[in-house]
């Protein structure tokens, strides 16, 4: 089940929400924790069982490791953390890895072994992320223990941030788990930044998708260069607003539970660099890989030897993260390098061009970055990138025009939607009406209902409403 679909609109959230307001306070983390079960168990009821283990094993760990603490017993404290670190990190590999593993070992040796052929936990990537998170930061006396295990088990499976974030660190809502205030207010806001998610998902990053699709299937030996970059252009839109969307579903859903998620994304298209575009984009990834891998090797602290070695280790987890296939390894690969090269070789130069080619300079590396990361095996997309860079022997042809004149609108609107200027708008509309509570309120209505009824009926039309990060 995900947020854009009719079974999630009309059925599964409105229920949910009655059960929940309808229930005491002291009983809403229950309510939390059995409605997401069942959210999860929707589309994989055999991996709710491995979330329920996860769970317990963070959260018998966290029990031990503060227990420990107390009694000043800090090498205890460490076995206990890395047992419990080990063993999540242990279920998310041989889920997700054990394949790729097999796989390679097949195409080194020439052996033959059988493939477990596992489906992959949907989300298991970011609740793992968000237990280990937990038993670290407990560890650290960043937080309190939880020993109430619905609370903890609400934290983990809470469903409007559990299929693909944000990571969300057990510090940053310990206080709302044990107490929170709902108001009509937080609702209202709740609902308006969720009606935005579902917008965008649905009306851009859906058709966006529509164009890359029609684009990635064309013959790549006469693809023209424009509609080459055409299509990664769409695949560019497509995966931002698929997945900012998405994030900005779960932190309104949040907001109508009483919760407050940290941004996950701040317009990653506007930067200038690509470490800039690294600081807006997926933030509670980034933030994640900083504050328990990065710094604790040490950082850029002892020299360039260990800031390379660190960076290196983190992207090359970040891409391991993404997928088992070589295609995000190299992915990572390529950001680590590029990363490197912006702090020690020429980031001081890029920063001296003009405001523009930065720009230009950041959206190539970007784009080129997203070709590595549409295609699941690295030899399938290679014809394409030398589509990209005049493989197919032409710059445009007829169907280069037609794909122009038939999508320029949609284009346009990605544009423009990937930019400040539409919250500008908006803003500046509302702020002419501030005299008028009753305008103010029906601009926002108006806008809501006219998102959500085209959203509606695209989605009843319409066969086409992938979600990008679920293979992650």
């Amino acid at each position: 089940m995900i947020f854009s679909s009719l079974l999630f609109l009309f059925r599964f959230l409105p229920l949910v929400l009655l059960l929940y307001y309808a229930c005491p306070a002291k009983l809403r983390n229950l309510v939390l924790l059995l409605v997401s079960l069942v959210f999860y168990a929707w589309g994989e009821p055999v991996y709710v069982i491995l979330m329920i283990v996860s769970i317990l094993i963070s959260w018998t760990g966290g029990l031990a490791v503060d227990l420990f603490l107390r009694a000043g017993n800090d090498r205890a404290a460490k076995i206990s953390l890395g047992i419990a670190v080990a063993a999540g990190l242990s279920l998310l590999g041989f889920f997700k890895y054990a394949d790729f593993v097999l796989r390679t070992i097949n195409q080194i040796t020439r052996s033959d072994i059988p493939l477990l052929s596992l489906a992959l936990p949907i989300g298991i990537s970011f609740y793992t992320f968000q237990t280990i998170s937990y038993i670290i930061d407990v560890y650290r006396g960043n937080a309190s223990v939880q020993k109430n295990i619905i609370s903890y088990g609400a934290y983990v499976t809470m469903f409007p941030q559990l299929i693909a974030g944000p990571i969300v660190q057990y510090k940053t809502i310990d206080r709302q788990l044990r107490r929170r205030h709902e108001s009509s207010e937080e609702f209202a806001q709740g609902v308006m930044r969720f009606m935005t998610g579902l917008g965008k998902k649905v009306l851009l990053a859906n058709n966006a998708g529509v164009l890359w699709d029609s684009i990635r299937v064309m013959d790549t030996g006469t693809l023209p260069v424009l509609t080459a970059w055409i299509g990664i252009a769409a695949f560019t839109f497509q995966i931002y607003f698929d997945f900012s969307g998405y994030s900005d579903m779960a932190i309104g859903l949040g907001h109508m539970f009483g919760f407050r998620f940290l941004e996950n994304f701040d317009h990653p298209y506007l930067a200038k660099s690509a470490t800039e575009f690294w600081r807006r984009w997926h933030i509670s990834l980034g933030t994640w890989f900083r504050e328990y891998v990065y710094i604790p090797l040490g950082g850029n602290r002892n020299g360039t030897a260990a800031l390379i070695r660190n960076t290196m280790i983190v992207w090359l987890l970040t891409g391991f993260w993404h997928g088992a296939n070589w295609n995000f390894m190299l992915w990572g690969v390529y950001y680590g390098i590029l990363l490197l090269l912006e702090k020690l070789v020429f980031g001081n130069a890029l920063r001296k061009l003009p405001s523009a080619l930065q720009h230009v300079y950041c959206m190539f590396v970007v784009m080129v970055g997203w070709y590595l990361f549409s295609y699941n095996e690295i030899t399938g997309g290679t014809g394409y990138l030398a589509a990209m860079f005049g493989g197919g022997g032409r710059v445009l042809d007829h169907g280069t025009v037609y794909q122009l004149y038939s999508n320029a609108v949609l284009l346009i609107i990605l544009i423009i939607g990937s930019t400040h200027l539409p919250a500008r708008i908006g803003a500046a509309v509302l702020e002419r009406v501030k005299h008028s509570n009753f305008l103010s309120v029906v601009l926002r209505g108006g806008f809501m209902i006219m998102v959500f009824l085209l959203s509606v009926a695209y989605l009843v039309s319409a066969s086409f409403n992938p979600f990008l990060y679920f293979r992650f």
